[in-house]
């Protein structure tokens, strides 16, 4: 899954730490989820999106996988 998760935090001057602290979890969530590293659970999607105003499509961009036969 892709997001826009950094993108949109930029533009709104936003520091990983102030993001961190306002979703309740570390910096390193924030880096992980801004780096495709880590997907967010559903209730964390929902938070993000609500914080800054979006749908949680808007944020996070899922691809289906092709599968090849």
């Amino acid at each position: 899954m892709k997001n826009r998760l950094e993108e949109i935090r930029k533009q709104r001057g936003i520091r990983q730490e102030e993001l961190a602290e306002a979703m309740g979890v570390s910096r390193q969530t924030i880096s992980s989820l801004e780096n495709g590293r880590y997907n967010p659970s559903v209730i964390l999607a929902i938070k993000l999106a609500r914080y800054f105003g979006t749908k949680v499509e808007d944020i996070f961009i899922y691809e289906e996988e092709q599968n090849e036969e």
